[in-house]
């Protein structure tokens, strides 16, 4: 589990910024049984979900942007890249002070009951510093810390770590963990499959992922639980089934090139390419009794919001089945609001997810502040100051006077009181400004 992200000098934020899913003292008594998990050992309790709110620009995709950086440049900095290749930061570029300083990213989670805390900081050009810290019982051990070049590992706990720094096979630009995983360093390879398993998905495209949860119909148990969130979605799909590709019926305007392509994996590596979904509906008499099924196709007959739900229960069913986290930019693009409810519903259920796993996302759905789904500190919120310095904060940071557990969040969201909406004061006047020019000609 996740219990803390956090980044500095990346993209709009020039301040430390923490993304936090310890759960606040304050809401003990909101929604505690179901939207909170309790960690025995650790004596943490966290937050099964958490939703970003903010103006367009104020950086919410840009905090989930810094979450995938982190994992790809974890999992392939010592595969992908030689020496003297550029590390692809992007530093806060609106103030001299910081374009030229290193980005700095910290993760602290919860893998097979051990806790960790890992992080570095780069540039373009190097990895200025790195660390590794875990913490197995009730106290923290360093495992390794990094200062460019200068290296102090841990003797026994680390030792495979030690071998490759002593041997000089972690470059300038790439993460000692990484390298430590590819010699198979236990400790390193656990932190690197915590990685891997984040996901980390856009809710504006959902063809990156649509291929995944298509291969997952292929297991039949699989197939009838995606079937069951379709049915649960009132979509009304009753069955679905993959339409393989015929090579003897390509597409007479497909490129030679591809099409080459194509008839060589089908015959010499019995490939198969899967050409569309087809869904089945019902069909009614004139008296609304079914009487048949009506073969439809995803791609060319289904809705935006069809299509993009259909995706998306893949990874939601891989997450809550395996306990891991599920981070999606833009959840509530081309969904009824309800049906986001009903997602995050999942994912703080109790008796559904019961292997805590934990979902992020940001939306502009205001619906979701009045749904009672959330407790304070699940809400938070990005904005921008005039500086173009972006700040993140949780609803549970306002001291409880000034924010109630009985409010309406929806309506003081939207009038302003927590920030995070844009000044809108121009439109104000942009008729008086725009009849001026029209006069003007």
């Amino acid at each position: 589990m996740l219990l803390q992200f956090s980044i500095k000098n990346f993209r709009t934020f020039k301040e430390k910024t923490s993304l936090s899913l310890i759960a606040s003292n304050y809401d003990k008594d909101t929604r505690e049984n179901d939207n909170v998990y309790y960690d025995e050992k650790f004596g943490l309790r966290l937050l099964k979900s958490v939703v970003i709110y903010g103006s367009n620009a104020s950086g919410k995709s840009k905090l989930l942007e810094a979450i995938t950086f982190m994992k790809q440049y974890v999992i392939n900095s010592s595969k992908e890249g030689q020496k003297g290749d550029e590390i692809d930061v992007k530093p806060f570029k609106l103030n001299i002070e910081t374009e030229n300083e290193p980005s700095e990213f910290e993760v602290i989670f919860i893998k097979d009951n051990i806790l960790y805390r890992y992080g570095f900081e780069a540039t373009k050009e190097k990895v200025i510093s790195e660390w590794l810290f875990y913490k197995p019982k009730t106290k923290e051990i360093e495992l390794f810390y990094r200062e460019n070049n200068k290296f102090d590992t841990h003797e026994r706990s680390f030792s495979k770590g030690k071998t490759v720094v002593k041997e000089g096979l972690v470059r300038d630009n790439a993460l000692l963990i990484s390298v430590a995983a590819q010699f198979n360093d236990k400790t390193a390879i656990s932190v690197i499959d915590w990685f891997k398993k984040l996901k980390v998905i856009s809710g504006l495209n959902e063809t990156s992922y649509q291929g995944f949860t298509m291969g997952k119909t292929e297991d039949l148990t699989y197939k009838s639980k995606i079937l069951d969130l379709l049915k649960a979605a009132d979509l009304g799909i009753q069955d679905i089934n993959l339409q393989r590709l015929d090579i003897d019926k390509l597409p007479k305007d497909m490129p030679k090139e591809i099409k080459d392509k194509i008839i060589k994996e089908v015959n010499e590596k019995k490939a198969e390419f899967i050409s569309d979904v087809l869904t089945t509906h019902k069909k009614y008499d004139s008296k609304m009794k079914p009487i048949d099924n009506v073969i439809l196709s995803l791609e060319d007959d289904e809705s935006s919001g069809t299509r993009k739900f259909f995706a998306l229960t893949g990874p939601i069913l891989d997450v809550i089945e395996n306990g891991h986290i599920l981070v999606v930019d833009e959840l509530d693009s081309k969904l009824h609001p309800n049906l986001v409810c009903k997602i995050v519903s999942l994912f703080n259920s109790r008796k559904l997810n019961k292997k805590n796993a934990q979902l992020i996302f940001n939306t502009h759905d205001t619906n979701l502040l009045s749904s009672g789904l959330f407790r304070r500190d699940q809400i938070w919120f990005t904005d921008k100051n005039k500086f173009g310095e972006a700040k993140l904060y949780s609803l549970s940071d306002f001291k409880s006077d000034e924010v109630r557990k009985t409010e309406s969040f929806e309506e003081n969201y939207i009038r302003g009181k927590y920030g995070a909406v844009p000044y809108l004061g121009f439109f104000e006047n942009l008729n008086n400004i725009l009849s001026y020019h029209e006069n003007e000609k």
